[in-house]
């Protein structure tokens, strides 16, 4: 079972660095105004030159390079503004105009080899990790602390304006029960919203190819194939097949893990019917309340497309401002 990878620069930075190449990081610290990446963008850049990943929209990676280079020869790290006025805004990339803030750290001198190996040992697990860095600030990683920043995926300057804190998040997933007409509409939008989609359903005239062209589709019982699959902090589970035998079993699953989002299909009365099953099975209230039931934001949602649309808002605002 393959899932979408996300950007691999720090193993990039590490490769580089161990084939004896030399190698620093780059990441976005700071904006103003338009920029067209987001604080916490990373840049590789290796001994000759070569580069993975972005910090701008190749306005500014030229002059990024070159001081990387020297700062891979010197071992020190530096720290780079670069400005764009409005008139001179869409030539390099900026939009509407802005500012840009680069820190560069040479692998080994400033980011200890162990240390990158650590973080990119933790985004293989799929185990968010905060790398703690500045020009003055001891290099750390933090598994947990940063719980507000983690949620938010927002990397950025602690309140001393010199400690940066960069978060590494794993790539956001989708656990869809029931390939169902919602289905169809909800998994190409999460896809373009960001998620790795998967679809679990035993019943192969649902989660057909032909339905579902170019997507993963496990025909497990919905309790193997999210065990298989795996479920943690950065994973949403939707329940989409009203049918207790096969959502039931996904359910209590994901009420012993971290999941950050489960949502069940039905109307008021089928959940309450829910509630009372796992009140009889022993969860608690609090446990029961962390289902979403009905599914979705209440927008008046008429036809498959328009109540996929309320569950990925829900999912959104859940992600993004907790339950």
């Amino acid at each position: 079972m393959t899932t979408q990878r996300f950007d691999d620069i720090p193993e990039t930075a590490l490769a580089w660095h161990r084939a004896g190449k030399g190698a620093a990081l780059a990441a976005v610290v700071q904006t103003w105004g338009s920029a067209p990446r987001r604080v916490g963008s990373q840049l590789a850049i290796s001994g000759a030159g070569e580069i993975a990943g972005s910090v701008s929209g190749g306005c500014v990676e030229g002059a990024v390079v070159a001081e990387a280079l020297d700062a891979i020869e010197d071992g020190t790290p530096v720290m780079l503004e670069y400005g764009v006025s409005d008139g001179d805004a869409f030539a390099v990339g900026l939009a509407c105009g802005g500012t840009i803030r680069v820190f560069v750290e040479p692998i080994g001198a400033v980011m200890p080899e162990d240390m990158l190996e650590r973080l990119v040992q933790a985004r293989a697990a799929r185990q968010p990790v905060a790398y703690v860095t500045g020009m003055n600030a001891p290099r750390k990683l933090f598994y947990d602390g940063f719980s507000e920043r983690f949620r938010m995926d927002r990397s950025g300057f602690e309140e001393d304006g010199e400690t940066f804190v960069n978060i590494h998040n794993p790539p956001l997933r989708l656990i869809v029960v029931g390939a169902v007409h919602i289905a169809q509409a909800l998994v190409p939008m999460a896809r373009i919203a960001g998620y790795d989609p998967l679809l679990i359903d035993p019943r192969e005239s649902f989660g057909s190819a032909d339905r579902f062209p170019g997507e993963t589709i496990a025909h497990d019982w919905p309790d193997e194939g999210v065990q298989a699959y795996g479920l943690d902090s950065r994973t949403a589970l939707v329940l989409l097949t009203h049918d207790p035998k096969l959502d039931d079993p996904a359910l209590e699953q994901a009420l012993a893990s971290e999941v950050f989002y489960i949502g069940a299909l039905g109307s008021t009365r089928t959940h309450a019917k829910r509630v009372e099953r796992f009140r009889d099975k022993g969860y608690s209230d609090d446990q029961i309340g962390l289902i979403h039931g009905p599914i979705g934001l209440d927008i008046g949602a008429a036809g498959p497309s328009e109540i996929a649309i309320s569950i990925l808002a829900e999912m959104t605002r859940v992600l993004r401002q907790g339950a």
